[in-house]
């Protein structure tokens, strides 16, 4: 089997970056030693707007938060996901279903099925690599760990 591919060149990434406006983080957490609030609250203070998925919260980076990516009125440029592997199919066939443009599964998380269904939807795909963390190697920012 080839080697799965987990993030498109640096070029395109420094265009996900540029076109983007709003983040959907799906598993956003208020809890300030998790990467899932760490990473998205690095992103919002680098001005794009977060929207947290959180079906057991109402707020979160000061932002309401949605059940479900189904849910958020609205455009949504990229489904960040800070869950399990196995939930990123279901999710990355939701990210297809709203349009989104990038499905961005957090560091650690890889999954050939999510990858597929978001690709065949459309979608670029970059998996197992922190946004925060490629903002800052891109030169972007200083990173969610400054």
């Amino acid at each position: 089997m080839p080697e799965m591919r987990t993030r498109p060149p640096l070029d395109e990434l420094r265009r996900i970056y540029a076109e983007t406006e709003t983040i959907a983080v799906v598993g956003a957490s208020p809890d300030t030693t998790k990467r899932a609030q760490v990473v998205p609250a690095y992103l919002q203070d680098q001005g794009y707007r977060i929207i947290p998925v959180n079906p057991g919260r109402d707020e979160i980076f000061g932002e309401k938060a949605y059940p479900s990516l189904l849910d958020i009125p609205g455009q949504v440029d990229v489904v960040e996901v800070f869950r399990p592997a196995e939930e990123t199919p279901a999710i990355a066939a939701n990210a297809v279903e709203i349009g989104a443009k990038v499905l961005w599964l957090q560091l650690g998380i890889i999954s050939e099925e999510a990858a597929t269904i978001a690709a065949e939807g459309g979608l670029t795909v970059v998996m197992d690599h922190c946004m925060g963390a490629m903002h800052a190697k891109l030169g972007l920012g200083p990173g969610p760990d400054h």
